[in-house]
């Protein structure tokens, strides 16, 4: 049995300190593989409407074969912020002039319309995803027109059955702006917090009191929100244990269904924003592992799982049932329980997956109304997977949401020997398993609890690119 079927064993998480200080290397998050660094200018707008068109011949068969069409995920990318955190390395636009948004807001409407025109009117919206930036940047009435433009162009749910998210700034909300947000068909959404403490919101240039953050997280409890998540970042100037057991402790209490931990990953050559923070006020390393330790003995006590990759949740939700159904997945906006739709990305430097490809958007308002205006989707690079691309990042996929994985499976997906096409990866996989990463046979790879928190580094042994290119930049896995 393997631990991913094994109740005494299931989502558990164990937290070597010195297995982690000897594996927290630099790597990838894989919200993709191929990862964007791979994205090429080859592929533009004439190859992404070839492909939207073969995943519409793909969507009809299975509707010849009595299924049902391929959904569509969509992604809109509002990039415009009112202050700037010094932590932020999002794509995104510090200003204070609201009068942006409409310019912005007329060419994701007029992409909204090219965008449709590719896709078969059946494919109805399953997940819809408003991100940033600070998507409640925008007015009451450019929200709810943004809505309906989107719901003229495309096939959205009316019974609330889609899982349609918004990314939250408390400070940018109202219990109005949640009420109109619920009206508008929104029923799940994250909430931006990262610490309460006063010292470490002002070191980075977020001011946000415990009562803005507690109404706004009120409001989507009244309004009817199916799942409210929040965001909390370690490794911020100032935090030490005990100040930053204080917020997860307020948190708890508050009762997210899902909470996200990330590492604060200090790279000032890549983010300007982050070079206004004080090095000199940042935790150390062995203070962050502490911190995370601390953190996690708390969630998992209070009842939350590890879904893995900074994401916990409550036993019931949407996500932890999925990664026990092995029915989870990850894409660009993290953890999903919608593996089998097409993603369109709408928006400056948006990404979208649709096929077998990975395309982006233009990562310039100049660039991305250049086009727009010309008639001319914004796609400016991407990627079309080759069969070897599809294989590993099924098994990447697999071991990132399921940490399990069963070679004969793959085999015959994939109509491959495993143990001779992965046998370099499976030389380095023996040496994590003699560490106490995982355990593996002929039969399964299973990551042990110890092994979850570096799930990155089990991944990363089967990262081809990165083994070609050597390390890449990227952040430190803990």
């Amino acid at each position: 049995m393997s631990a991913a079927s094994d109740p005494s064993l299931e989502q558990k998480l164990v937290f070597d300190l010195d297995l982690i200080r000897r594996y927290n290397r630099s790597g990838p998050r894989y919200t993709s593989y191929p990862t964007a660094v791979k994205f090429d200018e080859a592929f533009a707008e004439p190859a992404y409407r070839a492909v939207a068109e073969r995943t519409n011949a793909q969507s009809r068969t299975q509707i010849q074969q009595g299924g049902q069409p391929t959904p569509l995920s969509l992604y809109f990318h509002i990039p415009f912020c009112d202050t700037v955190c010094f932590y932020c390395g999002c794509n995104k636009i510090a200003t204070k002039d609201r009068s942006k948004s409409q310019p912005y807001l007329d060419r994701v409407h007029k992409e909204l319309a090219m965008q449709s025109a590719l896709f078969d009117d059946n494919r109805v919206v399953d997940q819809l995803h408003w991100g940033g930036g600070t998507p409640t940047f925008i007015s009451h009435a450019q929200m709810r027109e943004l809505m309906a433009v989107t719901r003229q162009h495309f096939p959205l749910h009316d019974d609330d059955t889609g899982e349609y998210s918004i990314e939250i700034d408390p400070r940018e909300v109202t219990p109005e702006s949640i009420a109109l947000l619920r009206e508008i068909g929104f029923n799940r959404m994250s909430l931006g917090v990262q610490d309460f403490d006063a010292q470490v919101q002002k070191s980075v240039n977020r001011i946000q009191s415990e009562e803005q953050t507690f109404a706004t997280l009120n409001a989507a409890k009244s309004e009817g929100f199916k799942s409210v998540s929040i965001d909390l970042i370690y490794g911020l100037p100032h935090q030490t244990i005990e100040s930053f057991a204080t917020t997860v402790d307020k948190i708890i209490a508050a009762g997210p269904d899902r909470l996200s931990v990330f590492n604060y990953a200090h790279l000032p050559e890549m983010f300007k924003p982050q070079r206004r923070i004080n090095e000199d006020e940042l935790p150390s390393a062995s203070e962050k592992l502490d911190i995370l330790q601390d953190t996690n003995e708390r969630l998992i006590k209070a009842g939350y799982v590890y879904i893995g990759m900074d994401h916990f949740a409550k036993p019931d939700d949407e996500l932890a049932v999925a990664q026990r159904e092995h029915t989870l997945y990850r894409n660009f906006q993290g953890y999903s329980t919608h593996a089998d739709c097409d993603l369109i990305g709408l928006g400056v430097t948006s990404i979208g997956k649709v096929g077998n490809t990975f395309s982006q958007n233009h990562k310039t308002l100049e660039a991305y109304y250049e086009s727009i205006d010309a008639g001319q989707l914004a796609v400016y690079r991407g990627l079309e997977l080759d069969d070897d691309d599809l294989l590993r990042s099924e098994v990447i996929t697999r071991l990132i949401c399921h940490f399990s994985l069963r070679p004969a499976e793959i085999e015959q997906r994939f109509d491959i020997n495993f143990a001779e096409y992965f046998a370099q990866e499976l030389e380095e996989l023996q040496t994590m398993a003699d560490d106490g990463l995982l355990k593996m046979t002929d039969e399964v790879i299973d990551i042990a609890p110890a092994g979850r928190l570096l799930i990155r580094n089990v991944c990363m042994v089967f990262d081809k690119y990165l083994r070609q290119s050597g390390q890449q930049q990227f952040s430190k896995v803990i």
